[in-house]
């Protein structure tokens, strides 16, 4: 089993940064994807990227591509997701969820499908 924490939501004003985290504990030891999703109130579940605690190989998403950035610390077996420019509709509950197995997919980048674990999410808000 792995759990996953999300962290350092908040709220933020528009153009603003913010950097949020996902702690993993219980089976760290095996590899996983880990990626990051959203959904804001009325919308679906959106991908953010992805991460691979193997070999640090980055899957983006083209819809977020240039202001977020996903990252990695092993030894802190946490991931992170480094928000810039962040606009209104940024505004949603970031999760974070974690796939088992050797071969990513598509469908988990961009939606979660296939997630094996999940985080309880963390409310990021942006507003003046």
């Amino acid at each position: 089993q792995l759990q996953l924490v999300e962290s350092g939501g908040g709220l933020v004003q528009p153009g603003g940064s913010l950097r949020i985290s996902c702690v993993a504990s219980g089976a760290t030891s095996n590899y996983y994807f880990i990626g990051w999703f959203r959904q804001g109130p009325g919308k679906e579940r959106e991908g953010l990227g992805c991460i691979s605690t193997r070999d640090g190989s980055i899957y983006p998403v083209d819809s977020v591509k240039g202001r977020f950035t996903i990252s990695r610390d092993n030894a802190k077996n946490t991931v992170y997701l480094q928000m810039n420019s962040l606009q209104r509709e940024d505004t949603a509950v970031y999760y974070c969820a974690a796939k088992a197995g050797d071969f990513n997919s598509w469908a988990f980048i961009t939606s979660g499908i296939g997630a094996n674990y999940w985080g309880q999410g963390t409310q990021v808000t942006v507003s003046s």
